[in-house]
């Protein structure tokens, strides 16, 4: 069952350490440095498809969320974001092409979780579908995202 703890808010370290347990293999590290940021940038291409305001809206609260875990964080993912949204306005590739883009990447995520053994992190909260991206991010700069708090 899918659901959302009710629990104290969480650290960004918190969050990285505990997305970090389902995602141990280098193949499905692998796959996940490829997928989550195509499934992100898949859902923006689809929403931006549908409405641009409530896209731009939704990216705005997710923002919101990652400031809350890091200042550095908000701006990678704010410039990761801009880029996907620049490249949507010079290639508008319409729905259908961003919603096959989403299944192909979610299929490929489903993969690496069962060469993992482990079953994906957001069947436990759903707030690691937002945490996927921060992971990306922190293992790809190659040093770590500081908190909020330093």
């Amino acid at each position: 069952m899918i659901r959302t703890r009710n629990k104290t808010k969480r650290s960004l370290e918190q969050w990285l350490s505990e997305y970090a347990v389902s995602h141990q293999n280098p193949l499905n590290k692998k796959i996940h440095w490829l997928c989550v940021p195509t499934i992100f940038v898949s859902i923006l291409g689809m929403g931006m498809s549908l409405s641009v305001w409530f896209t731009l809206v939704a990216t705005a609260l997710v923002g919101i969320f990652y400031l809350g875990l890091s200042k550095q964080l908000f701006f990678a993912m704010g410039i990761f974001t801009l880029l996907c949204l620049s490249v949507m306005a010079f290639m508008p590739l319409g729905f259908k092409f961003w919603a096959l883009v989403f299944v192909v990447a979610w299929i490929g995520q489903f993969i690496g979780h069962k060469v993992e053994g482990k079953k994906p992190s957001f069947f436990e909260d759903l707030q690691f579908l937002l945490i996927g991206p921060a992971w990306v991010a922190n293992s790809l700069t190659g040093r770590k995202i500081k908190p909020a708090t330093e």
